[in-house]
């Protein structure tokens, strides 16, 4: 391989730091091969022969140049190439390859292009093969779209051509390395200590609750968040099609959606697991989403004595939410009278939370509403909690107030049995916010 031998060629000229690149990758992966280095001492191993071998090339670097080609060789080897120090940075929770040269990310609730590229669509291609290979899954023109999940959680889909008609994309939702805590849900402004305070206490009593939101509105997050209530001493188990959930309760069984194999065998659904979940004694069934037939088995295990059970689903309102739920237990291919369907729904489904992610790239909980029972054929619902908008400042920034609006739900008595007797200031309109300290000195 000819080599640019002046640091002026290799400065001014990506063609011949690309030529650099490639042979010192080529040189470092055949010493790799040849010394079993163990995993943990890999990028060291990297480094020192990256060294080595830039020197036999005699071409001089500026130092910060040598920093950066190393980093980028050191990713490419170990990690995700480009995408690597997206991945390790803690602002950013989405990450959007849309081909070799388009790269976005979501940073504080906003998309931003990045000024990250790829090689070309093999590159792109390789760094796919590198996420779903130890997996076990496979991606091809026979089966161009994968799901899968990096060593860290975070959830990934990849889709490649001849479906990604611009060339393969990778679309990364990262799993955040720190599980969040109401306190700092509050201190976000995604709720009111008094709307804290009334969903742990509606957890507590074992209420069955939805967390309806659009997509990176912060369902899985508030999901989290809500499920850390649940008493210790219960047994939990929760029901994913990719493991993102983090409970700290000591008594979990987690189960994950299994798709098939090469042969189109082997498959276990959400639906598969629901129902095996009955058979496993819970005292809460937790459902990372529910987005299809599934959603028939768990308004039946709400039905049948399985209280306290959380799940999350994709609509726009609290209205919305129950639409999509009867829509979902059509899917599941029994032809039952939609008034039979909203009954279900009515006596299973307690609260509908709505988080909804703002223009200002904010996430709030917009609305918390009872489900309140059946009048005729349409299912009776109730606003507890309402997020107002009342403008939006020069910066762009949403302008609003949580607001009671002064309705004592009608499952108060179940909050009673259960320990909860909650204050009259927790649901009045008109009076001002108190925190949770201040009420209970009172």
């Amino acid at each position: 391989m000819s080599l640019p031998s002046t640091l002026g060629s290799v400065h001014s000229q990506a063609a011949n730091l690309a030529k650099l690149k490639a042979y010192l990758i080529s040189a470092v992966s055949h010493d790799l091969e040849l010394s079993a280095v163990p995993l943990g001492e890999r990028q060291q191993a990297i480094r020192t022969s990256l060294e080595a071998a830039l020197r036999q090339t005699k071409v001089a670097l500026p130092e910060s140049l040598r920093v950066q080609l190393f980093r980028d060789i050191i990713d490419e080897l170990t990690g995700y190439g480009p995408i690597q120090p997206l991945l390790e940075d803690p602002e950013i929770t989405e990450i959007m390859v849309n081909g070799a040269k388009k790269v976005y990310v979501e940073r504080k609730g906003k998309l931003v292009k990045t000024n990250v590229t790829f090689e070309n669509d093999e590159h792109v291609l390789r760094v796919i093969e590198r996420i779903v290979l130890p997996l076990g899954r496979r991606i091809d023109a026979d089966s161009p779209t994968v799901d899968a999940r990096l060593p860290d959680g975070s959830r990934v889909n990849a889709i490649i051509p001849p479906v990604a008609i611009d060339g393969p994309s990778i679309t990364i939702r990262k799993f955040s390395k720190e599980k969040l805590t109401v306190q700092q849900l509050i201190e976000f402004k995604s709720l009111t200590p008094q709307m804290a305070e009334f969903l742990k206490a509606c957890v507590v009593s074992r209420l069955n609750i939805i967390i309806s939101g659009g997509t990176g509105s912060g369902k899985t997050t508030l999901l989290n968040v809500l499920s850390g209530f649940i008493p210790p001493e219960e047994r939990i188990v929760t029901i994913e099609d990719a493991a993102e959930l983090r409970l700290h309760q000591e008594h979990v069984v987690r189960t994950e959606a299994k798709p098939p194999n090469s042969e189109g065998r082997g498959q276990v659904t959400i639906r598969d697991l629901v129902r095996n979940a009955l058979r496993m004694r819970p005292d809460r069934i937790v459902i990372g989403e529910v987005r299809g037939g599934e959603a028939l088995d768990m308004l039946q295990a709400m039905n049948t004595g399985h209280d306290g059970s959380l799940t999350t689903l994709h609509a726009n309102s609290p209205r919305d939410a129950l639409s999509r739920l009867e829509t979902m237990v059509l899917m599941a291919g029994l032809d039952l009278p939609i008034k039979v369907i909203r009954q279900q729904i009515a006596s299973a489904i307690d609260l509908i939370v709505q988080q909804t992610r703002l223009k200002d790239g904010t996430r709030k909980i917009v609305a918390i509403t009872e489900v309140a029972g059946m009048e005729g054929d349409t299912i009776v619902m109730t606003d507890i909690y309402k997020f107002e908008q009342s403008g939006v400042r020069p910066d762009g920034t949403i302008i609003g107030d949580f607001k009671p609006t002064g309705i004592r739900p009608l499952f108060s008595p179940r909050l009673e049995a259960a320990g909860y007797k909650l204050g009259a200031e927790l649901f009045a309109a008109s009076l001002p916010e108190a925190s949770a300290a201040e009420r209970r000195r009172r």
